[in-house]
């Protein structure tokens, strides 16, 4: 915690495809280290545990180097064990600056401008990101974030975007344009950033940190977690409601979000968090993008394959006439197929159209149907067996689908539709304005000759249900 802002050390926060989504505070600059590291010393009765565990340095090594290094060397050395120990590869920075200066103090610093190199074995990207107190802007533009751009030529902004050619390939973006984005646009391409790297073909883990990592950390791990959410990826037992909770409590508040503070300076970047779930709905954010087109077999449409489950266990290896298909997510990667047979997907075109006029008239096939209009939807653990009568050995009856297990198995994950997920995001951030309305409330600036404050309460009374009033 030594080598971190605050002693805000990196912790992980969701577990996704076997790999650690983390957060933390940037890098303690010499400032903080040496402050924090006095002011331990002297209420711990003489014993500095900067120090503790350490590793020990040659007479050799020691002669080459000053105090301020073996100092640096020792604590950033503990916080790169405890990455390497995550199985973290990608650091991303959203600092504006290379180091925070309060009083003309380097207070802060950062993995990309760490002298020493000690974190050249990450991939390092620099994606700055405006802080907290560019959101009073938003606020009084009347919670309007088209159009609202980050003056990138003020002094202390001095940390371009930075991101490795491979990262970026598979991205339709113009990253040179960064500087010209509004706030949506910005927000948005970050997030798609993010997700592409949690969702590439390695088992390496995800650093994301600002500065203190109380503002702009928890607004991009909470919005990882319900689009992942949104897409049935993980959390997958949990409500609109419940997701929420989880959310605001554990993202947020836990992790020291002074929300009194910035409401105070008018710097709601909390509201903006959540409100901002109408700009991520489409499937363009979604992390089944690319496993749909990988992973769906030939022949069969994803709405079919979302209707088979796993099948119950037992011989997977029988030569006789049955066939089957069996999906699951495998925990090692959420969202991806695996086939425990594949007659079926071989069988050939007439085989797999005699399954789907099986299936067609179904009363499950009828509630797929409808899961887009309606909030009914096949329980996560259901399954489906398709079986042929030629079979002389099955005592089961042509064609039938069982779907429920026991209530005690675990939640799987799950796969979701694109209008699936949409509605799933606008249910929370329904619940979110609802809530949020009652309790805190939005405080108005004076109406604006192009009366957007208007077009806010106009959107609130659609999102919440409320009739309109001067104050929210």
């Amino acid at each position: 915690k030594m080598a971190r802002c605050r002693g805000r050390f990196v912790c992980p926060v969701i577990l996704y495809k076997g790999k650690h989504i983390c957060r933390s505070a940037t890098l303690a600059g010499w400032g903080e280290l040496y402050g924090r590291t006095g002011y331990n010393y002297i209420f711990s009765g003489g014993s500095d545990d900067a120090w503790a565990d350490a590793e020990d340095i040659s007479e050799e090594d020691s002669a080459l180097r000053n105090a301020d290094s073996q100092l640096f060397d020792k604590v950033r050395g503990h916080d790169i064990k405890l990455l390497r120990y995550l199985s973290v590869r990608y650091i991303c920075d959203l600092m504006v600056e290379n180091k925070k200066v309060k009083f003309g103090l380097n207070v802060t610093s950062s993995e990309k401008v760490d002298k020493a190199q000690r974190y050249a074995d990450f991939t390092l990207l620099s994606i700055p990101y405006p802080g907290c107190e560019f959101f009073k802007d938003y606020k009084d533009r009347d919670y309007t974030a088209e159009g609202l751009i980050f003056n990138w030529k003020q002094d202390y902004v001095d940390a371009p975007l930075s991101i490795p050619v491979s990262l970026t390939q598979s991205l339709n973006i113009d990253w040179s344009e960064y500087q010209s984005w509004d706030l949506v646009q910005q927000t948005q391409n970050y997030l798609k950033l993010l997700i592409s790297i949690i969702n590439s073909d390695d088992d390496s883990g995800l650093l994301v940190h600002c500065i203190s990592g109380w503002d702009r950390t928890p607004l991009f791990i909470s919005l990882l977690r319900l689009s992942l959410w949104a897409d049935g990826l993980i959390h997958a037992s949990l409500e609109p409601s419940e997701i929420l909770y989880l959310t605001v409590a554990y993202d947020w508040f836990l992790f020291g979000h002074m929300l009194v503070d910035r409401l105070s300076k008018g710097e709601e970047i909390f509201f903006f968090c959540f409100n901002f779930l109408k700009h991520i709905t489409s499937e363009e954010f979604s992390a089944l993008k690319s496993q749909r087109r990988k992973s769906l077999p030939p022949g069969f449409t994803l709405e079919e394959i979302c209707m088979l489950k796993q099948k119950d266990r037992g011989s997977t290896t029988s030569l006789s006439s049955d066939f089957s298909l069996g999906m699951e997510s495998s925990p090692g990667a959420a969202g991806s197929f695996t086939y425990e047979a594949v007659e079926l997907m071989t069988a050939g075109t007439q085989t797999q159209a005699a399954w789907r006029k099986s299936c067609a008239s179904s009363p499950q096939a009828v509630l797929w149907s409808r899961a887009q209009q309606s909030e009914d939807r096949l329980p996560s653990t259901g399954m489906v067996e398709v079986k042929s009568s030629s079979s002389s050995s099955s005592t089961h009856s042509d064609n039938f689908l069982r779907i429920g297990s026991s209530p005690l198995e675990v939640p799987r994950s799950r796969l979701v539709s694109a209008s699936d997920r949409e509605s799933r995001l606008e249910e929370v951030r329904s619940a979110f304005l609802a809530s949020y309305s009652r309790t805190i409330g939005l405080k108005a600036v004076p109406p604006s000759p192009s009366g957007a404050i208007g077009g806010l309460l106009e959107q609130f009374v659609r999102g919440v249900g409320l009739r309109g009033s001067s104050t929210l």
